[in-house]
């Protein structure tokens, strides 16, 4: 554990799943129902800093909450990103994405292209989420 680093010191948002390798959590982020990080439990900085049955182990969890987010939500693309830039732990991020969200086509992390629309079915679908990532890894 490292003291300075945001994701050693707390969960990262509310924990929808976790083992021993990784954590679920649920970003808290109202233009983007549905985005989820999956958070690796140990500090390491980089993907190759982990063994092999880590990073295999690792992305079955991504692919898993990637599945689970897309058959949930429904949208139009699915994002998936490891920058770790502000926080340099390994963390993924899994971001459905909608034509008319608010940085559509370009990364959530962009400047706006539009005003925020939320849309409250996306809202009650992302509740839903949580299960969905438990059928599919278990509880």
């Amino acid at each position: 554990m490292t003291a300075a680093c945001e994701f050693c010191a707390s969960p990262g948002g509310a924990i929808l799943w976790q083992n021993g390798l990784c954590r679920v959590v649920r970003v808290d982020e109202p233009d983007y129902p549905g985005f989820c990080r999956v958070i690796l439990g140990r500090h390491a900085r980089e993907m190759c800093d982990l063994e092999e049955a880590e990073r295999s182990g690792l992305m079955a969890v991504v692919f898993a909450v990637e599945a689970a987010v897309r058959d949930t939500m429904r949208p139009d693309k699915m994002n998936l990103a490891s920058l770790g830039n502000m926080v340099p732990h390994v963390h993924w991020h899994v971001v459905p994405r909608f034509r008319d969200d608010r940085h559509f086509p370009a990364p959530i992390w962009a400047a706006p292209v539009r005003d925020r629309a939320p849309v409250p079915e996306r809202m009650a679908r992302a509740g839903e989420i949580a299960a969905a990532i438990a059928a599919r890894l278990g509880r």
